[in-house]
């Protein structure tokens, strides 16, 4: 599925969107409600399922001496927004800003209060071993850096949303049945069907539980990737496989 249906191989989402709410395509007010219809839809994908392909890197950044403070820039992490800092590593020794000629020392996650006691003060310096989130784009390491390395972040982040000028996403070419469905929850409310007791309280009832459903499997699906399946494998789980019990 693609924005208008006009790159080859798929269907057009804005055309069975206006098909199935009833409304013509160049309604003024479905166009105007449709970017928020597709971040409504998409947004409740990406926190639902933490997809894999949203995870990303980059060695944009490094600390300074004497300061245990990495400032980020979350508009300009490389694949889009960061949402969730997963992971720092220091890239040693300092000066080497390619990781893969480096050594890569993850740093482990504490908490502020943790760092403050311990290396509250610059006086205590070395390389880097713990960080914390001070707020989504600042993050606070201990002890102080006594050198100026390059850091790793990795983490997730959002994609471009699908539009006119971005025709195509990882969830519109791989899960277009689940956002249908959470486009037509959406899309309930502005067809004034959202569970009033003078509208048709099941559209929007209905539709969500048909999301329910198709999440359902892909959830299973995106764990797989993961290998956080069945056993921490990536299969999914047989019943038939499952041994009886003895």
């Amino acid at each position: 599925m693609s924005y208008d249906g006009t790159v080859a191989g798929t269907t057009s989402y804005v055309t069975q969107i206006a098909t199935m709410a009833v409304v013509p395509e160049t309604d003024a007010a479905y166009l105007t409600i449709l970017p928020q219809m597709i971040a409504y839809a998409e947004l409740r994908m990406y926190r639902d399922l933490d997809f894999l392909f949203t995870s990303g890197s980059t060695t944009a950044y490094s600390m300074t001496v004497g300061s245990r403070i990495i400032n980020v820039n979350a508009e300009t992490f490389p694949y889009g927004t960061l949402v969730v800092p997963e992971q720092i590593n220091v890239i040693t020794p300092a000066g080497i800003s390619n990781p893969d000629l480096g050594t890569r020392t993850p740093l482990l996650p504490a908490t502020k209060e943790f760092l403050d006691a311990v290396y509250g003060s610059s006086g205590y310096t070395g390389t880097p071993q713990y960080w914390v989130p001070f707020d989504d784009y600042t993050f606070l390491v201990g002890p102080y850096p006594d050198a100026n390395y390059t850091v790793e972040i990795v983490g997730t982040y959002r994609p471009a949303s699908l539009s006119a000028d971005n025709k195509t996403t990882f969830i519109s070419l791989n899960l277009p049945d689940v956002m249908i469905m959470a486009s037509m929850v959406y899309i309930s409310a502005y067809q004034r069907n959202f569970g009033r007791a003078n509208d048709d309280p099941q559209m929007a009832v209905t539709y969500e539980s048909q999301y329910q459903a198709l999440l359902k499997g892909a959830m299973s699906e995106e764990n797989r990737k993961k290998f956080e399946a069945a056993a921490w494998s990536s299969q999914s789980q047989s019943t038939t496989a499952t041994p009886t019990r003895g």
